[in-house]
C-alpha cells in the first residue's frame, strides 16, 4: 500500500522529534509551576527555558512572552481597546480570528485594502490614519506577517513606520511566518507578535503573544490568577509549553536550510504542475511567499471535489484555511485579491514542510496528471471545463 503524502502543513505541522521528546519529559513533572516547592519549581524552569526559545525566535525579551492556549487566543487578547488604541484596523486578508475584531466594538473594527498581489495596500492605510489622527483617534492595526492561504509576505516594517507615524500600535499574526521566514519583532516594529505552537510542529493547544516593549499594557482576557505575570490566567499547559520551546528552538536553527529545501520542491512543483495544466493560476505568484506555500486553482473547477479526490489517492491537501473547513462559500482572501469568485471557488493549497521529499512532489504530480486526464485539468483545452474539480 503506497504511503500517504501529507501536504497539508500550513493547516499543521508534522510534530517534531524534539517537540515530543519535551512534552514526554514535562509529563513526568507532576508540579504545578505556581507551587514554590520543588516539584513546582522544576515545572517553572521548564516553562522558563521555553519561553526563552520562543523568544529568540522572534529577538525578543522572554519577559515579553505571554503564553495562551493557541494563536486564536493571543489574537483576542492583543486586539482589545486601550492606550493608543481607539480604532481597529485589519487587512482584509486576516485570519479569521482578527477579522472578529478581538475585543474591538463591532462599529469600531474596519478593513484596509490589499492589492490584486495579496499585499496590504500602504497608501490607502496611510491615507485612513491621517484621517483618524485629524479626528483626535489613534489606532490599532492587525497586519499578518505572511497570509495562510497564499503565503504572500506583508510590508511589515513599512506598516509599522506607518502606524506609528500616526500614533497607533501594530499587531502582526505570525502564526504562518514563523519557522518558514526570519522574524525580529523589533527589526520588524510590532508592537505585537502572535504565535501559534503547531505550525512549528509542537502540540496543539499553546501559543504566545510577544510584546516588542514590557510598557505596552495589555488587559487580561482570563482573569482569576496571577499567571503570565497577571496577563492570562489558569494553571499553564507545562507540557505543550516545553514543546513549543523544543520546536521553537529546532525551527530557528534549521530556518536557513529548510527554507532553500522548500524553495526548490515549491518551484519544482509550479513549474511542473503548469505544464500539466498551463491554465493554472498561481494566486500571489508576482509578490514574495512563503517558501512552503502554493495556492492553485484552474478555471471551471471546484476546490472541495478535488481535495476528496487527492484524498482518495493518499495525499492530503487543503482547500485554504483549516479554520474554515467545511465552508465553500469563496476565500475571502482571493476576494479581497479582486479574484472572481468563479475562480477562486477552484483554489487549492499545497503547502510543504521539513519531511516533505522529491518523491511527494513526484507522487502529487502523478496524480495531479491522472486528474487531468479524466477531470479536464489542463486537458481538451475549448472545451466545457466544468467537470473539472479544482
Amino acid at each position: 500500500m503506497t504511503a500517504r503524502v501529507y501536504l497539508d502543513w500550513n493547516a499543521t505541522a508534522l510534530l517534531r522529534p524534539a517537540a515530543r521528546e519535551a512534552a514526554c519529559a514535562a509529563m513526568d513533572v507532576c508540579g504545578n509551576p505556581s507551587s514554590v516547592h520543588g516539584e513546582g519549581r522544576a515545572a517553572r524552569r521548564l516553562m522558563e527555558d521555553a519561553r526563552g526559545h520562543v523568544a529568540a525566535l522572534v529577538n525578543a525579551d522572554p519577559r515579553n512572552v505571554i503564553f495562551t492556549s493557541g494563536g486564536t487566543e493571543a489574537n483576542a487578547l492583543a486586539l482589545a481597546p486601550g492606550v493608543g488604541r481607539d480604532r481597529l484596523l485589519v487587512s482584509a486578508i486576516e485570519h479569521p480570528s482578527v477579522l472578529s475584531g478581538g475585543r474591538f466594538a463591532a462599529e469600531d473594527v474596519e478593513k484596509a485594502a490589499v492589492a490584486p498581489d495579496g499585499t496590504v495596500d500602504l497608501v490607502a492605510l496611510e491615507q485612513r490614519l491621517e484621517m483618524l489622527a485629524r479626528q483626535d483617534c489613534r489606532a490599532m492595526v492587525s497586519v499578518m506577517a505572511a497570509n495562510n492561504e497564499t503565503g504572500v509576505i506583508q510590508p511589515v516594517r513599512e506598516t509599522a513606520e506607518i502606524v506609528h507615524r500616526h500614533g497607533g500600535l501594530l499587531h502582526v499574526d505570525a502564526v504562518q511566518a514563523a519557522g518558514r521566514m526570519p522574524l525580529d519583532i523589533t527589526a520588524l516594529g510590532a508592537d505585537l507578535m502572535t504565535l501559534s505552537a503547531h505550525k512549528l510542529g509542537s502540540l496543539k493547544g499553546a501559543g504566545a503573544l510577544i510584546k516588542r516593549d514590557e510598557g505596552i499594557h495589555i488587559e487580561s482576557l482570563i482573569r482569576g490568577g496571577g499567571q503570565e505575570r497577571g496577563a492570562r490566567a489558569g494553571t499553564e499547559n507545562v507540557a505543550a509549553i516545553a514543546a513549543f520551546g523544543a520546536a521553537a528552538e529546532a525551527a530557528k536553527a534549521d530556518l536557513t536550510a529548510g527554507v532553500l529545501h522548500m524553495i526548490g520542491l515549491r518551484d519544482r512543483l509550479e513549474t511542473l504542475l503548469c505544464d500539466i495544466s498551463p491554465e493554472a493560476v498561481i494566486f500571489g505568484a508576482n509578490a514574495d511567499r512563503l517558501p512552503n506555500t502554493t495556492l492553485v486553482a484552474v478555471p471551471g473547477g471546484k476546490a472541495e471535489t478535488l481535495v476528496i479526490a487527492f484524498d482518495l489517492e493518499g495525499i492530503a491537501v487543503s482547500s485554504g484555511s483549516a479554520c474554515s473547513s467545511g465552508k465553500v462559500a469563496p476565500s475571502h482572501v482571493l476576494a479581497a485579491m479582486g479574484i472572481a469568485s468563479e475562480l477562486a471557488r477552484g483554489a487549492i493549497r499545497i503547502s510543504l514542510g521539513a519531511t516533505t521529499t522529491e518523491t511527494d512532489i513526484d507522487r502529487l504530480l502523478q496524480v495531479w496528471q491522472k486528474l487531468a486526464q479524466s477531470l479536464s485539468i489542463g486537458e481538451k483545452r475549448g472545451q466545457d471545463s466544468s467537470r473539472f474539480a479544482a
